[in-house]
């Protein structure tokens, strides 16, 4: 079994504006994902690395969280990246409502219940992910015959890219999972009172 090659830093001694980023997570969440804690070692990549993930996974624009979230998990499904595919298979399937279709797009991805629209945008990002020397024209094609634009599959790219560069580093760093993400989006949540 692989382990966590890099122990992760206490919050009290992180700079200030990232201790608050995290204890903003800490609060939303109940906890605070290992992979920011992990990458809060390093400051200025911490700082980096969040900017960029929001700027791909928090804009407006023709894919929808969910969508952005499906790209993430069957890519790092195909890259056998443990931590991604569990923490944003749960927020895939809270976004999804759904409690089966992480595991598809996981595991399998053209086995997955997507639409003709997912599909198309699945097998374009993991051509991306896999084999992004091979992306042609016919590729686009696709995608727009789905109704994608050519922003929209620059996005899929982007996610998909920067997911596969993210899957390298937690597989090196022998990153884990919290807990807590397992059974998000599988049973209810409790209730505050």
């Amino acid at each position: 079994m692989s382990t966590d090659r890099f122990p992760l830093p206490q919050l009290d001694g992180l700079p200030a504006d990232i201790r608050d980023n995290l204890l903003a997570v800490q609060s939303k969440a109940g906890f605070v994902p290992n992979v920011f804690l992990k990458l809060a070692r390093r400051p200025e990549e911490f700082r980096a690395f969040v900017a960029y993930h929001d700027a791909l996974m928090l804009k407006e624009g023709g894919l929808s969280k969910s969508e952005r979230e499906m790209i993430v998990v069957a890519t790092s499904g195909a890259n056998n990246c443990l931590y991604c595919v569990v923490a944003h298979g749960a927020i895939l399937r809270i976004y999804q409502k759904d409690p089966l279709i992480a595991d598809q797009l996981a595991i399998n991805w053209r086995k997955a219940a997507l639409t003709p629209r997912q599909h198309a945008m699945i097998a374009f990002a993991m051509k991306i992910a896999l084999d992004s020397r091979a992306i042609d024209d016919p590729d686009f094609r696709e995608l727009h015959a789905h109704g994608f634009t050519d922003e929209d599959a620059w996005d899929i790219a982007s996610i998909a890219a920067f997911f596969a560069m993210s899957n390298r580093l937690a597989n090196a760093v022998g990153m884990m999972p919290n807990p807590e993400f397992y059974l998000m989006g599988r049973v209810p949540r409790e209730k505050k009172a």
